[in-house]
């Protein structure tokens, strides 16, 4: 498995990542389908003997178990000095005040709850899980600069959110000489295309590489039209996001599949080609519940798509509303509000 770079940085990481938010005790929380850790550890175990060192987790997966089983696993099977350990922080992980968001407060909690339920002294990537309308940028991004001085995070990295907030992070950070973001993590496939208006070409620009989560948008891309799995309808209700461009989606993914069937590969290894396409693209996030699913993302690295073949997986696409979270849309203030059960107020703007 040769290495690259993550960004305009030294941190070398697998062109994979593997995904840990299956990777929990599915009765603490967050997601119902996750495996366990039984069968977490297999998976774990197989990523690291086929050359995989980069694993993507968060606080608020399975309620903290999934960072203890990441944490477990990868002690007992790997050198600590070896593997990438990227972890997220930011949503709700208990009712009341302070419970959620990016304050000083906040990030300096969570920030040693992660490292004991993950056994070490140290993580490698931190990445805000979305952006925070409730505290000002800077205090945001002190308080991460400061984990990098103090040694408990080695870089940063973000996280789905609006293009210009991102920007303005940018911005503030390099005005105050603080560390910057290395890396972007958002929703980008053949079936979500929406970041390359704006996001990947400042991403371009910055020097900075995107991690993509839902590279295959929920298996949608991995089998065919129609097909459900036990994910799949435990999620049902994320169905409305598609509805719009259903038609245009299921003739992307019928061209995929002729695509798949020509070269005598799975769905998976041309929806992830298409990713390695971008230069701006550093690692797709799979989220493997099968170790089938680690070799074809490992198989997918071979394969280099024509630009033919390119057009015609493209040809269909359609925009589609933006699934990004809105942080500022006032309904979402109110649902996190009613997550951590008080209301919570804006900022006052700064003069």
């Amino acid at each position: 498995m040769n290495n690259i770079k993550l960004g305009h940085s030294g941190l070398e990481v697998s062109p994979i990542c593997i995904g840990c938010m299956g990777f929990g005790d599915p009765s603490k929380g967050y997601p119902s389908w996750a495996l366990g850790e039984e069968k977490s550890r297999v998976l774990i175990k197989h990523a690291i003997e086929a050359g995989l060192n980069f694993f993507d987790t968060a606080n608020l997966y399975g309620a903290g178990s999934s960072e203890e089983i990441v944490g477990k696993a990868l002690k007992d099977f790997a050198k600590r000095e070896n593997v990438v350990i990227a972890t997220k922080l930011g949503a709700p992980m208990r009712s009341g005040p302070n419970a959620f968001g990016l304050s000083r407060k906040a990030i300096m909690n969570e920030i040693d709850c992660s490292l004991k339920r993950l056994g070490t002294d140290y993580i490698d990537l931190y990445q805000i899980h979305r952006a925070d309308p409730f505290t000002p940028w800077e205090e945001t991004l002190e308080a991460l600069h400061d984990l990098v001085k103090m040694g408990k995070v080695r870089y940063l990295g973000a996280s789905t959110m609006r293009t210009w907030q991102f920007a303005k992070a940018l911005h503030i950070q390099q005005r105050n000489g603080w560390t910057r973001f290395i890396s972007m993590q958002h929703n980008y496939n053949l079936l979500a295309r929406e970041e390359e208006n704006e996001m990947i070409p400042l991403c371009a620009d910055e020097g900075i590489q995107t991690i993509i989560y839902s590279p295959l948008f929920r298996g949608r891309l991995a089998r065919a039209w129609g097909e459900t799995t036990a994910r799949s309808e435990s999620e049902a209700g994320a169905n409305k996001y598609f509805e719009a461009t259903a038609a245009a989606d299921q003739k992307i993914v019928e061209a995929v599949g002729k695509v798949s069937e020509e070269r005598g590969v799975s769905r998976a290894l041309i929806a992830l080609a298409w990713l390695y396409r971008n230069p701006v693209v550093a690692a797709p996030i799979v989220g493997a519940l099968r170790t089938s699913h680690i070799d074809d993302a490992i198989a997918a690295l071979s394969i280099k798509l024509t630009d033919e073949e390119a057009a015609r997986l493209e040809a269909s696409y359609t925009p589609r509303i933006d699934v990004n979270v809105k942080n500022s849309d006032p309904k979402a203030i109110a649902q996190m509000s009613a997550t951590v059960g008080h209301e919570i107020a804006p900022p006052v703007a700064s003069k």
